[in-house]
């Protein structure tokens, strides 16, 4: 039996409905920039092995050209944007890391900005002209990573496995952080793309069923894919699924549970239950990659909060910075009081606007202490009160507070009998928490400490 709530809507239990925002930048068109003078390309994009640089100080690179090797299988190569020299390979921000290596370049002055290319995807696309093994090599030679979160290599995901047959692929198309509207401007002006990219991943697994997972509150994007697929005869047996508006409905394990009903084991991952989900962005960057042999190089990236004077949707080069973006979008606002390299539940606020945008970066979120007040409480911590709220909330049906606890009293082997690891830190118990406290960010500190325990310990 699905799993319904009493409004007869598809979700999964706990969650939390915070204001969306979206208005601000919903009905703003991705908008292609020039090149900026100059890009820091990060060595370090996704989870996995960090690459190693290929290039050297004052070598003159190519559009496209790939300037750091991926060496581990859990990794994936990185390109240039753009046409220009090597200023530099030094340490730079890093939303994760603090600092890390990255690849300075100067732009030629002669650089165009990359267009989208909608051609190659109308009515009569069809998966089967390519072979999974192309699909498999175009997708690890393009450098393409999860582009919604982690940042999971994809070709690690199209990699068929015997011991766990993928049956079916799920497209997310939630969206259901605050603010951001990215992925939704590309459902609706990139839908062709898209549902390629889906088909071409579920060929590459020898997959049939094919989901694509979108909040309600979209309807415009469920008319988009609707209407494509009646035109697309390959598209015929793709379903659209309406999932209810709540965060975190795009994180992978719920979206699964509201879209076919299948519980992801506490600890494991969705390919362990036969299952691929992929971002509506990483879907088209697939079908780029395939049809066209483009490497990821440029991502779509919102730029919205009531700190920013004009929100929009742009197509940037990965490696801009931070602070580019925002002056594109108009600059700061006088009240702006706190930037967030993502969004405002799950992304990393930064004082550093020389940080550049890497393959995961779909957001910039500018908020004043309004929207602060609103979207994710943050003011003086007091006292837990045992209200329990935090577990009501809970996506993953843990108890938060006392991994709370335990890790802010460095128990960390205690944290880890309350299952600290099964948290995916998407900040649900920080939000609904009436003593204001950082939950979350206990929950995150202790996963980073133990991870750094267990390096030091002997093998």
């Amino acid at each position: 039996m699905l799993n319904i709530n009493r409004t007869g809507k598809l979700t999964f239990g706990g969650g939390v409905h915070p204001p969306d925002y979206k208005r601000l930048s919903e009905d703003c068109q991705i908008k292609p920039i020039a090149v900026p003078k100059q890009l820091s390309v990060m060595l370090s994009q996704h989870i996995g092995a960090i690459c190693k640089p290929l290039v050297n100080k004052k070598d003159h690179i190519a559009a496209g050209q790939v300037i750091a090797a991926a060496e581990a299988f859990v990794s994936a190569p990185i390109h240039s944007p753009v046409n220009g020299t090597v200023k530099d390979i030094t340490l730079c921000s890093h939303p994760v890391l603090g600092r890390a290596e990255a690849i300075v370049i100067d732009s030629d002055p002669d650089n165009q900005p990359k267009q989208y290319n909608s051609t190659k995807f109308d009515s009569s696309f069809n998966p089967d002209k390519f072979t999974a093994e192309k699909i498999f090599d175009s997708v690890r030679n393009a450098g393409i990573v999860g582009m919604g979160g982690a940042g999971f290599p994809t070709n690690v995901k199209l990699k068929a496995n015997p011991n766990s047959q993928i049956h079916t692929v799920i497209i997310n198309g939630c969206e259901c952080e605050p603010f951001i509207t990215c992925d939704y401007r590309m459902m609706l002006e990139w839908t062709n793309q898209i549902l390629a990219g889906a088909m071409l991943a579920a060929k590459a697994l020898n997959c049939k069923d094919i989901y694509i997972g979108i909040e309600d509150n979209k309807p415009r994007a469920i008319e988009a894919f609707k209407k494509v697929i009646e035109q697309m005869p390959a598209a015929k047996d793709i379903k659209i699924v309406a999932v209810k508006t709540k965060y975190p409905q795009g994180g992978e394990r719920q979206l699964i549970k509201s879209v076919i009903d299948i519980d992801v084991p506490a600890g494991g991952i969705p390919p362990m239950v036969g299952v691929l989900v992929t971002n509506v962005a990483t879907a088209a960057a697939i079908a780029e990659a395939v049809v066209l042999d483009v490497p990821l190089t440029y991502r779509a990236v919102t730029v919205s909060g009531s700190g920013i004077k004009n929100p929009g949707n742009f197509y940037v080069p990965i490696g801009i910075s931070a602070g580019e973006l925002i002056e594109l979008a108009g600059g700061l606002t006088d009240d702006a009081v706190k930037i967030i390299l993502g969004g405002p539940m799950m992304g990393f606020a930064v004082a550093d606007l020389s940080i550049p945008v890497t393959k995961t970066s779909g957001a910039i979120t500018v908020l004043t202490a309004k929207e602060i007040g609103s979207v994710r409480i943050k003011a003086k911590e007091t006292p837990c009160i045992r209200c329990g709220r935090c577990i009501e909330v809970c996506p993953m049906n843990i108890n938060p507070t006392k991994i709370a606890h335990a890790a802010k009293h460095n128990l960390l082997d205690v944290a880890e009998e309350y299952n600290m690891s099964v948290c995916i830190e998407c900040g649900c118990c920080s939000y609904i928490c009436p003593a204001d406290i950082e939950v979350a960010g206990y929950i995150k500190t202790g996963k980073i400490l133990t991870a750094r325990q267990k390096k030091l310990m002997p093998k």
